[in-house]
């Protein structure tokens, strides 16, 4: 793969060699070459076999600073649920409707939130909406008789990280124009919640690697040494 000449120039900044969390923040944001407001990610490979059910690691939380985007919210519920969800700033409120909607093509939602009784319909748009990481999990909060709060924390800045059939967890913690304080912070509380996470099941060493980085820029190595006896 050839890199441009900017991406080369940012990684050999980068030295070789595994950074504290802060001075990694740092350096991302020095090294950003791009003309837009680039995202911050970060990359964990965990010690883990997904294709065992019992050392599946997913969850959610809840990044202090946001993500910078606030990401439109569609619900499924009807009656009084349905008016909470619209008072608590859902983008989209619908019922069994819904799923004819979604069927012709309708996806212009980056989060789903569903009631347990409209999850029998809802199991009609499996092959949609999984893939595509979109399917209510009671797991994950997003199938819930409280809709009001669900929603709310997504526009907060909820987020889930699920670990990916090569056992790496991707999630993005903020934009480059972000400052310090709130990178490290909210990158801080993912990195917790995904030890906190760990399996019962996972044996060896659970966190291989950790890597910090935005959209365009090459990878930061973590040290979460200090983070993983807390």
């Amino acid at each position: 793969m050839k890199h441009s000449k900017k991406y080369l120039q940012a990684r050999a900044k980068v030295e070789p060699k595994r950074y504290q969390l802060r001075e990694a923040v740092e350096l991302v944001r020095e090294i950003r070459y791009a003309k837009f407001d680039e995202t911050v990610e970060v990359a964990m490979r965990l010690g883990v076999d997904p294709r065992h059910a019992d050392q599946m690691v997913r969850g959610t939380v809840v990044l202090p600073h946001g993500t910078g985007k606030s990401k439109r919210v569609l619900v499924v519920a009807a009656g009084e649920q349905a008016k909470e969800a619209q008072e608590a700033g859902a983008d989209f409120v619908m019922g069994e409707e819904v799923i004819e909607r979604i069927q012709g093509g309708w996806l212009d939602f980056e989060a789903m939130v569903a009631t347990p009784d409209m999850m029998r319909h809802l199991s009609k748009l499996g092959k949609i909406l999984g893939p595509r990481g979109l399917m209510p999990n009671p797991k994950t909060g997003t199938v819930t008789t409280e809709v009001a709060k669900a929603v709310r924390e997504i526009k907060a800045g909820k987020v889930e990280f699920k670990v990916d059939k090569t056992a790496i967890i991707h999630v993005p913690v903020g934009k480059v124009s972000f400052s310090i304080d709130a990178l490290e912070e909210n990158a801080r509380s993912l990195i917790l919640a995904v030890l906190r996470a760990k399996p019962s099941a996972a044996k060896g060493k659970y966190v291989q690697s950790v890597f910090l980085s935005s959209t365009m820029g090459p990878g930061v190595a973590l040290d979460i040494s200090l983070l993983e006896t807390k």
